[in-house]
């Protein structure tokens, strides 16, 4: 009798196990929450140090 090669054997019963993919439920895709106001305040805070900045990058720039 001939010796199977373990590659072959093994692709074999991968390919006659049942997949789990077909038997997956459905992905339901989640609600986002609404923005809070801390949030905003961060936001707005970062925004303003961004402009800030800009202006004084804008500012050593023009200067030479």
């Amino acid at each position: 009798m001939k010796a199977v090669p373990l590659g072959a054997a093994v692709l074999a019963l991968t390919a006659l196990l049942p997949t789990r993919a077909a038997l997956a439920a459905a992905f339901s895709r989640p609600v986002p929450n609404a923005q809070t106001g801390t949030a905003e305040m961060w936001f707005l805070a970062a925004s303003l140090g961004l402009v800030l900045a800009l202006l004084a990058v804008h500012w050593l720039v023009a200067r030479r």
